[in-house]
């Protein structure tokens, strides 16, 4: 097949997008595709006459476009097929506010939040109590994420988040274990555990410089404790109206565990975390790459 990778775009997360599209491309290879190289940043425009000429799209985009279902939308209209969720699954998870929401309406655990649309008065406090975290609503890999302690510090880190956009969600703090899972074809991969080394949370650097942090899979925790990350990660697909893949992020509190946040493209370095899941599993990463294909020609063929 003639397959469109698409990768780089013009977010906070361009050097990890187009990273990650390196070990694809080699993948793609390996299967036997022809790869075209598209970077939608100067491009735009000419993405609905790249993908008609393509059999085939594999988006690794980070933050927006890319997530926020933009590109998803352009290749609807054009008919190419792609892996992974469509525009309005994609935009609800990247959403951070309206994700939680669900969360919250469908009975799924998330850490009590706040959302701001613009910086509030300094006399303002927020209902959740400190420490807590400050996060730009829209985007990922923690750009413009901080903690707080204080009032002091949490309008430093507002200020840094909203320099992001403008929307900021505002969180409690819980103290716990990081896991993660990926759902891939309606199954849960095995869970990951992940302990940052440089700081207290997943920060940019934890997830992307060498030595950041020390990733277990499968995460050595109770049985119990991975069929119910499990449960919540595919409850957390269903709810968003995801398709294909994903990866939910939970924060484990004595046993219990609390759902951060769900990716729809996430990370595809041969060794980012839903590729380690695979590999758990018997999946290496080219038949992950080829599995993407088969679910998104599935979906959209």
């Amino acid at each position: 097949m003639r397959v469109l990778l698409i990768a780089g775009g013009w977010s906070d997360e361009r050097a990890v997008s187009l990273s990650g599209a390196r070990g694809i491309a080699d993948a793609l290879g390996a299967l036997g595709h022809e790869t075209v190289w598209f970077d939608p940043a100067g491009r735009l425009t000419e993405l609905a006459d790249a993908a008609r000429d393509a059999d085939f799209a594999f988006l690794n985009l980070h933050g927006a476009p890319g997530e926020d279902g933009l590109i998803q939308a352009m290749l609807d209209r054009v008919g190419c097929p792609y892996q992974g969720s469509g525009p309005a699954g994609s935009f609800l998870a990247l959403h951070k506010a309206a994700a939680k929401a669900l969360f919250e309406n469908a009975g799924l655990r998330t850490p009590a939040w706040e959302f701001l649309t613009a910086p509030p008065p300094l006399e303002w406090e927020p209902a959740v109590g400190y420490p807590l975290y400050v996060k730009p609503n829209l985007g990922g890999s923690s750009v413009g994420m901080g903690r707080a302690e204080d009032r002091a510090r949490l309008e430093a880190t507002m200020t840094v988040a909203f320099r992001h956009g403008h929307e900021v969600l505002v969180e409690e703090a819980l103290s716990g274990e990081e896991v993660t899972v990926s759902v891939l074809g309606g199954e849960a991969l095995p869970p990951i555990l992940i302990r940052p080394k440089r700081c207290d949370f997943f920060d940019y650097a934890s997830k992307y410089e060498q030595g950041g942090a020390e990733e277990l899979c499968p995460a050595p925790i109770p049985d119990e404790l991975t069929a119910e990350t499990g449960r919540m990660a595919l409850e957390a697909h269903r709810v968003l109206g995801l398709e294909g893949y994903s990866r939910s992020d939970f924060l484990v509190v004595d046993g219990v565990p609390y759902l951060l946040e769900v990716n729809t493209l996430p990370g595809m370095t041969p060794t980012s975390l839903l590729p380690q899941s695979a590999a758990a599993a018997g999946m290496d990463f080219p038949a992950l790459v080829a599995r993407l294909i088969e679910l998104g020609m599935q979906d959209r063929g």
